[in-house]
Order: C-alpha cells, then sequence, then structure tokens
C-alpha cells in the first residue's frame, strides 16, 4: 500500500470553530504551478466540456452532494461526509438520466470516498496533480442546495491552507485550496476545475456567513485526492501515520499554568499506553513546538506537519516539559484500523 505524503494523522483533537461542510496564511514554502500549456477555451465551452462528467450524489431520502468522475469504468470521486454509512447510493447525471451506485471505499480522515457506477461509459475528467497558483482563475461545479449542473466561478485564494479547530469534528482539514468560488451546501464532492478542464481539487467545505466570512470555501488537492482514490481501489482503506497522542490547542491560560513561556504549540493533553508516543517518553501536559523539523503552532500546523512522514519513519520532535526544553526521537506508527 503506498505511503501518503499529503495526507494528515489520525487525532483525537480540541475545540473547533463554525465550519460548514458542503452537504451540510499559505505555508511559505507550498509549492505552486502555473496554469498548464493546454489553451484555455472560453467559459460556457469549457462548461459544456465538463458536465457530463460532474454528478449529483443522492443518499437516502434526504442526503445530497456532488461527485466527479475519475476513471473509466465508473469511477466516481466524491467526499466521505456526503455518503455517511451508505453502502449504494444513486447519481444523477447531466443527461437527467439516474444510475445506482456502489461505495467502493471511504477515508473519513482525508474526506474522500470512491464510487463505481452501473454506468460505465461516463467519461472522467482529467486531474492536475500540481497545486494551482494563487490566483487562478478557477470553476466550481456541483450541485449546491439540489440545483443540479450549477457552476461559480472565482479564483484560488490561496493554497496550502488550514480551517482552525476542523480536527475536532473527526475530518483533519489542512493543506487545502483556498478558493472564492461560491461554494454551497450540496458542492460537497464536486469540481475545482481551471481554466483547460484539469480537476485541481474536490469541494470539501465552507466557512459559512455566521463566521463573517464573505466567499471563503476549501477543495481538497487533487494530488491528495489521487492518492486516496488509488488506495481505496488497491483494498478499500487508507493508512494514516500515527503518534498516539491526544492534542489539544495552548490556551493563554494553560501556557500560564504550565510555564511555558509560549502560547505557541500543541498541548498533549493524553497519550495513549503502548503508542509511539508512550514509548517515546512523551507525557501529558508536554507542549509540542516541532515536529519533523516543522514549526507547529497550532494543532492544525501539526496535522500539516503529519503529511510529510510515513509510518516507520523516525523523526524527532522539540517540546517544552515544565518550561524547559527537550528534544524525543519517535518512530511514526500506523493509525489502527
Amino acid at each position: 500500500m503506498k505511503s501518503f505524503r499529503r495526507i494528515c494523522a489520525t487525532l483525537v483533537l480540541g475545540a473547533c470553530l463554525g465550519l460548514t461542510g458542503c452537504t451540510d496564511d499559505p505555508e511559505p514554502n507550498a509549492p505552486v504551478s502555473r496554469p498548464p500549456a493546454a489553451a484555455a477555451v472560453s467559459l460556457p465551452d469549457l462548461v459544456s466540456r465538463v458536465e457530463p462528467s460532474v454528478v449529483t450524489v443522492l443518499v437516502g431520502k434526504d442526503g445530497l452532494g456532488s461527485g466527479v468522475v475519475y476513471r473509466d469504468g465508473g469511477l466516481v470521486l466524491t467526499n466521505q461526509h456526503v455518503v455517511g454509512d451508505a453502502g449504494d447510493v444513486q447519481l444523477a447525471l447531466a443527461d437527467g438520466s439516474r444510475v445506482g451506485a456502489r461505495v467502493v471505499g471511504a477515508d473519513a480522515v482525508t474526506d474522500l470516498a470512491v464510487l463505481r457506477a452501473e454506468r460505465t461509459d461516463m467519461p472522467p475528467l482529467p486531474f492536475r496533480s500540481e497545486l494551482p497558483a494563487p490566483g487562478e482563475t478557477v470553476l466550481a461545479m456541483g450541485s449546491p442546495l439540489g440545483f443540479m449542473n450549477t457552476v461559480t466561478a472565482g479564483i484560488v485564494s490561496g493554497v496550502g491552507r488550514e480551517i482552525p479547530g476542523s480536527a475536532s469534528q473527526g475530518r483533519a482539514l489542512v493543506d487545502l485550496i483556498q478558493t472564492d468560488a461560491p461554494i454551497s451546501p450540496g458542492n460537497s464532492g464536486g469540481a475545482l476545475i481551471d481554466t483547460t478542464g484539469q480537476v485541481v481539487g474536490i469541494n470539501d467545505a465552507y466557512l459559512p456567513p455566521s463566521t463573517g466570512a464573505v466567499s471563503i470555501g476549501f477543495a481538497i488537492p487533487s494530488a491528495t485526492a489521487i492518492d486516496v482514490a488509488e488506495d481505496l481501489l488497491d483494498d478499500g482503506r487508507v493508512t494514516h501515520p500515527y503518534v498516539g497522542v491526544m492534542a489539544g490547542r495552548l490556551t493563554p491560560q494553560i501556557a500560564r499554568a504550565l510555564g511555558t513561556g509560549t502560547e505557541r504549540g500543541v498541548l498533549v493533553r493524553d497519550v495513549v499506553a503502548g503508542g509511539p508516543a508512550a514509548k517515546a517518553g512523551i507525557r501529558p501536559g508536554d507542549v509540542i513546538t516541532t515536529f519533523a523539523a516543522e514549526q507547529v503552532a497550532t494543532v492544525e500546523a501539526f496535522l500539516g506537519a503529519l503529511r510529510g512522514v510515513e509510518p516507520g519513519q523516525k523523526v524527532t520532535i522539540a517540546l517544552l516539559r515544565g518550561g524547559q526544553k527537550q528534544s524525543v526521537s519517535l518512530s511514526v506508527g500506523a493509525a489502527p484500523r
């Protein structure tokens, strides 16, 4: 099974900010690419060409999301939170027809799922492995609020984004593409495409107006989606790195009580007995400040750092214990299934 360089680990984490799934500062060295050399076409022509590859996912009586045809043979990518625990769903296609589909595999950590439709002649879209550049024009396609075959336009607002507090909801929403292309409930699992018709991301979440946000949406990068999809197709599962800690936000009050001298770090609230962290000597009350040579000022930054490690890899962790700096070596494990 492949390793995952772009995927974060499973952790039980602290309190969350307001975040709405679509059914419901960039990293300084984040790699980006300029638009590919393929010639752009007019937006109406582009939409007409892409529409047959974007589907509406119908789950039970009321569940609704979107999906993208990923490969020949009726394989469709969507979000895990769209399908939930369902084993079978319905797909509504751009030509007005409907077809059944089976859930091949789903991963709650990366919020991705693969479906296999009964109809196998749906055209797949090309997936772009490079991150888009900030300022690049993108289109979000899907079925917001049940309005099928809807397209909205915007730009890439940033890359390498994280949504503070998202990990406490069970989904580690980090390393994302931010866009101002309007995204609404029902867009989940739909395509974020560039002006050449390549998928640059799978639409996943947005910040609702109640948070003070205006057109702040997020997509999972295509490279991550490809990695996860291939692993799900391989054996229906995804392997994630695991350190065996219950991590939480380091509040000013906790920082003062622990005498850390800083409010930038990740509080170790508990340690799983026998896990990698316990074996490395990490204790509850420790504050992790760097992980595998990356500064981790927040829980989400910690999750982002985990994307660069693999099960079995040894990493160095810098932490504060009683205000004193310490360094430990840890052998990363694989998350229990």
